[in-house]
């Protein structure tokens, strides 16, 4: 299944930036459900962690924080299945298209989210989203028929369900999944309620 593919089904991307022990952290949310991890570039050792990561066979693994098209390279490299930016830079989602690799650029407006769009984005990061609200994805949407979103900044379980509902093809998740206490709990229950609450 492609990284497209498998982002579409399981709706929850799960965003580890400077996490330390990255495989028992994974673990944790593999057991919570959680099948699509995405390593930071600024983390420590993040390429290493990609081709660890990669080598479970279990799940899918982003590469974040992408911010420069030599960085995509490395990611790639590593085994990254798609490279996930904060901003709209063209020269890194032509980058991610020469080497047949998903590019999830980041944008926050209408205009950015169309011109990722016209220039190849399948999929459009919606950064930071929990200051916006649902409600803006509700807004966004109509005039951009065919657009995706991954809606990630502030998504926890309490507001996921909604952005789904709102017309984000999925969520991602950082610091209330893996800065969590009991991070397969959190998982958990993020899962239950993207699976239970989007319907």
């Amino acid at each position: 299944m492609s990284a497209l593919d498998r982002i579409r089904t399981e709706r929850v991307v799960a965003v580890l930036r400077h996490v330390g022990y990255v495989e028992r952290v994974v673990d944790a949310l593999f057991a919570g459900g959680i099948r699509v991890v995405e390593v930071t570039l600024d983390s420590r050792e993040a390429y290493a962690s990609i081709t660890t990561l990669r080598e479970r066979g279990d799940v899918t693994v982003l590469a974040g924080t992408v911010l420069e098209p030599g960085e995509v390279d490395r990611a790639v490299a590593a085994g990254a299945e798609a490279c996930v930016s904060p901003v709209f830079r063209p020269e890194i989602l032509a980058r991610c298209l020469r080497r047949e690799t998903l590019a999830i650029p980041g944008a926050l407006t209408v205009t950015e989210v169309e011109a990722a769009r016209r220039a190849g984005a399948e999929l459009v990061k919606l950064f930071p989203a929990g200051p916006l609200g649902p409600q803006y994805v509700r807004d966004l949407l109509p005039p951009l028929a065919g657009v995706e979103l991954l809606a990630t900044g502030g998504i926890d379980a309490g507001n996921a369900a909604e952005f789904l509902r709102a017309g984000a093809v999925a969520v991602g998740a950082g610091a209330s999944l893996v800065g969590a206490d009991d991070v397969e709990k959190a998982a958990r229950e993020l899962v239950s309620a993207v699976s239970t609450g989007s319907q």
